[in-house]
């Protein structure tokens, strides 16, 4: 059997990354059953009733080690038990009926790992004040090196909406622990040699609560993290594994 054969009858694992979503986490998981073979959180110690929530819909459920949402997506990638994984985040920002699109890439073999596009699929978020004018400003920033560094065109690097292949992202071997392993990701994925692209998913304004992001403590460790990938890491090659 060939790989695009083999790749078309892959099965997905959801993973959703979260903590303190009471919220919106019911509402995000029922959404999201049709669409995985295997649905896990992933819990970043929440001190509200989201634990509780997620054990009404008897799905898996761990903890990450406490430092952050990068945590999260490692323990997520070494625990799914199939080959793509599909990574939304648990404010209800993400459109759920989009999955099947993030997933077709990979299972045709056209792509390695996929990210969702606010800037093709539309955004509620985008603009709609200084912070989030700060946050798109910085994010083109970081889209505009990758493009270059790696000559692609891609129009959304930091979206955590995406699907992976597993084995991919397990073996590009992620370290960050905070909200930088998507950029992360990408530019590992890029330097290896993988196949990333975008499709179009629109963003909604998260339905409870405020963001945990905040610029003010992150910008720094963005702009590091992208200039010792962009500027200072030699390319290297795939690996051997036909996936």
């Amino acid at each position: 059997m060939d790989i695009k054969s083999l790749r078309s009858k892959w099965k997905v694992s959801i993973i959703i990354p979260t903590k303190n979503e009471e919220e919106t986490i019911d509402e995000v998981l029922t959404k999201i059953k049709p669409y995985g073979d295997e649905i896990i959180v992933i819990d970043g110690h929440s001190s509200d009733n989201t634990k509780k929530i997620v054990k009404k819909h008897r799905i898996k459920f761990f903890l990450d080690n406490g430092k952050g949402k990068g945590a999260a997506v490692r323990l997520g990638l070494e625990i799914a038990s199939n080959p793509i994984v599909v990574f939304i985040d648990a404010d209800g920002s993400h459109e759920p009926k989009d999955i099947p699109k993030l997933i077709k890439p990979i299972r045709e073999d056209i792509a390695d790992l996929v990210i969702g596009s606010r800037m093709t699929g539309g955004s509620d978020e985008l603009f709609s004040d200084f912070y989030e004018f700060i946050r798109l400003t910085g994010s083109m920033i970081i889209n505009l090196a990758i493009n270059y560094r790696w000559n692609v065109r891609l129009s959304d690097t930091q979206n955590g909406f995406r699907a992976i292949v597993r084995d991919i992202g397990r073996y590009i071997k992620l370290t960050a622990n905070s909200t930088t392993i998507e950029q992360e990701m990408v530019m590992k994925c890029l330097n290896y040699g993988y196949r990333v692209i975008n499709v179009p998913s629109h963003e909604y304004k998260r339905k409870g609560g405020e963001s945990k992001i905040l610029v003010s403590k992150v910008w720094l460790a963005y702009v590091w993290n992208m200039m010792r990938f962009v500027f200072l890491s030699p390319s290297k090659k795939k690996f051997f594994k036909k996936f």
